[in-house]
C-alpha cells in the first residue's frame, strides 16, 4: 500500500509499505479517505517541527472508513466511517491523573511521534476512533480534529455565552476557533494582515476584523469593549509580539489562552499581568474535545464553509506540499484524498 513518507527536511517520498493488520483484540483496520495538510505537517517537512522524530509517516488530520475489527471491539463495525483521535497516552502519570492525557509525559502523536495517518490503511485501538454521520462528505469529517483544536482553545480561556473574545490571527486554526467561540455564544473580534483572510472570518461570524497593518488592535479592542479590554484572548498566530499584545489586550480577570511552540522569548512585565490578575494558559491538542466535536458534525452545526480550499490525491502529493509552500496565501485547508 501507499505511505506518504518524510524521510529528512524537504525529503517527502511516496513509498509502498506492508498493509497494516489486526494485532490486538481491541484493534480496528481502516481504510483512509481523506488527510489533511496541517501546519504541523509542513513544519516536520521542512525540518522544523521540534517534537517530530524522522523518518515519518506524516498525517494526523485523519478519516476512513473501517474494514476490520479485532474481537473485543464493542462500538465499531466494518462499513463505519470514523475520525481519528491522533495520541496515545500512558494514563497514569499526574497529567493523565488531573485529565488531561494531552500533555502526557508519555505522549505519542500520531504523525509526529509514530507513524501517521498519511497512508491508504492504519490499524489503531478502538479508543482512537471516533464513528461519524455515514451521510457526511468526507470534507467534512476529515476537519474534525483541527475543530477539537479550536474546541480546546475555547475550553482553556472558558469562553462562555456573552464574552468578547479576541483571536488574533485568521489562518486555519483561527477560523477554527472562531467557530467554536461563536458556537459558545460569544462576541468575537479576528486579527490579520491579509484582507482575504479577514472576510473569510467575517462570513464566519467574526463580530469585528481588525487588519493589523492598518489599524492599532489595543485601541480597537478598547474601543470594542467600552475601554474594559477582551474577556479571552487566543493568540493563533503564535510570536512572541503577539503573545505581548495578549497580556495588554486581556482584560482584569481575563484569560489568555496561547498555542504556540516558538521557542523565542517574549519580553512580558510581570506588572499587568498581576494588575490585573490575568489568567496565561497554554492550549495544546485537545482533552476529550472528540465527542462533541463530532455531535455538531453530525448535527450540520459545524461546516468547514469554505475551509477546505485544495484537494490533491496520493499521487500528487509532492504538488500538494509544493503549493501549500509557494501559495500560503491562496490555502485554508488542502486535503489528500485516498479514493
Amino acid at each position: 500500500m501507499k505511505a506518504v513518507q518524510v524521510r529528512k527536511a524537504h525529503d517527502l517520498v511516496t513509498e509502498e509499505i506492508e498493509k497494516p493488520v489486526i494485532v490486538n483484540d481491541d484493534d480496528v483496520l481502516v481504510k483512509v479517505k481523506r488527510v489533511g495538510i496541517c501546519g504541523s505537517d509542513m513544519h516536520i517537512y521542512h525540518g522544523t517541527n521540534p517534537l517530530a522524530t524522522l523518518p515519518r509517516v506524516i498525517g494526523h488530520e485523519v478519516t476512513g472508513q473501517v474494514e476490520q475489527v479485532g474481537a473485543a471491539v464493542k462500538h465499531l463495525q466494518p462499513g463505519d466511517h470514523v475520525v481519528v483521535e491522533p495520541i496515545s497516552y500512558c494514563g497514569t502519570c499526574y497529567a493523565c491523573r488531573k485529565g488531561r492525557p494531552n500533555v502526557c509525559l508519555s505522549l505519542s502523536v500520531f504523525g509526529v511521534h509514530e507513524d501517521g495517518g498519511m497512508r491508504e490503511y492504519l490499524v489503531l485501538p478502538e479508543k482512537q476512533l471516533h464513528s461519524v454521520s455515514a451521510e457526511l462528505p468526507w470534507e467534512e469529517t476529515v476537519m474534525a480534529e483541527p475543530y477539537t483544536i479550536g474546541a480546546q482553545a475555547v475550553w482553556r480561556g472558558q469562553v462562555e455565552e456573552g464574552d468578547t473574545v479576541l483571536i488574533q490571527g485568521a489562518g486555519p486554526i483561527g477560523i477554527c476557533i472562531l467557530k467554536m467561540a461563536k458556537l459558545q455564544g460569544a462576541s468575537v473580534m479576528v486579527t490579520d494582515l491579509n484582507e482575504e483572510r479577514l472576510a473569510f472570518a467575517k462570513e464566519n461570524g467574526a463580530d469585528v476584523t481588525v487588519n493589523v497593518q492598518q489599524e492599532d488592535v489595543l485601541a480597537r479592542v478598547q474601543d470594542w469593549t467600552d475601554n474594559e479590554g477582551a474577556n479571552v484572548v487566543i493568540d493563533a498566530v503564535c510570536l512572541p509580539s503577539t503573545f505581548k499584545l495578549s497580556v495588554d489586550a486581556v482584560c482584569p480577570a481575563g484569560n489568555v489562552v496561547v498555542l504556540g511552540f516558538d521557542e523565542k522569548e517574549a519580553g512580558i512585565s510581570q506588572l499587568p499581568i498581576t494588575k490585573k490578575e490575568v489568567t496565561i494558559t497554554g492550549s495544546r491538542l485537545q482533552t476529550n474535545q472528540f465527542p462533541r466535536v463530532v455531535e455538531l458534525l453530525n448535527n450540520g452545526k459545524l461546516t468547514h464553509d469554505g475551509l477546505v480550499t485544495h484537494t490533491f490525491s496520493v499521487n500528487e502529493v509532492q504538488d500538494a506540499f509544493r503549493f501549500v509552500e509557494e501559495h500560503p496565501d491562496q490555502v485554508r485547508k488542502a486535503i489528500i484524498t485516498f479514493d
